[in-house]
Order: C-alpha cells, then structure tokens, then sequence
C-alpha cells in the first residue's frame, strides 16, 4: 500500500468516526428533548382531566356532557380565523394539555375542536356561545 493510499484510508476512517459520532449525538440529543417535552405534557394532562397519549394504548370510550345533534366524525366544514381561535381557546381551557389540528362547524353552528396527542378527549364540543357543551 503507498502512503497516498494510507492517508486517504486514514480519512476515510476519520471521517466515517466523526459522522457516526454526530449520529450518536444527534440521537442522545433528540432522546433528551423528547423526554423533556413528554414529562410536562403528561403533567398537565394529568392537571386537566384528559387521559395523556401512550403508543398501543387504545382510547377510552368516554363521553361528558353532550355532543351536537346529527354530529358524526368526519362531518362538518372547516372553520379559521378568530371563530377558530374562540373555540380553540374554549376547548384548552377546558381540557389543556393536547394540540388542536383543526376545529369544524357542525350542523345547528357548534363547533368541534378535534385534539391530537392525548387518548381522550378527542372531540371537544363548543356551542356559540363558545362554551364547552361535551367532550369525547
């Protein structure tokens, strides 16, 4: 082997080490920032009455107060802007601690904040009002 060949075998070897040790790294990194962020969430959920998200633990099947009538999952128009924040800001003051992806107006002009990561309640119902009228 020539010593040309040797160095470039070197940096190739150093190089191959520093990436795999930027893995690693980058690994124990994320690991520490998800654990952090998943300790004071299931905190406050365990504050605010709703069941914390766990992998392969299915959701309870729960109802509180009512939910609109003729409301099925899926139905509804998609609502933003201030009406959106109103019952957004509603519903996390009931039931704080997951993460609304969207809220819907359903027939009779209530509202369902759908809510991810947490089991339940998945569904929180606002009326016009903008008070929580149930939960699912």
């Amino acid at each position: 082997m020539t010593l040309k060949q040797r160095i470039f075998s070197r940096r190739r070897l150093v190089a191959s080490l520093a990436a795999g040790a930027a893995t690693i790294g980058l690994t124990f990194g994320g690991l520490a920032i998800a654990n952090s962020g998943s300790s004071s969430s299931a905190s406050a959920a365990a504050r605010a009455k709703v069941i914390p998200f766990h992998r392969g633990q299915p959701s309870p099947a729960k109802v509180v107060g009512q939910a609109p009538p003729r409301w099925t999952a899926g139905s509804g128009t998609i609502v933003t802007g201030t009406t959106a924040n109103k019952a957004k800001a509603a519903a996390l003051a009931a039931y704080p601690g997951g993460t609304v992806n969207r809220v819907v107006q359903v027939s009779g002009g209530d509202y369902n904040v759908h809510i991810i990561g947490v089991n339940w309640p998945h569904h929180v119902f606002v009326n016009q009002n903008f008070t929580v009228i149930g939960a699912e």
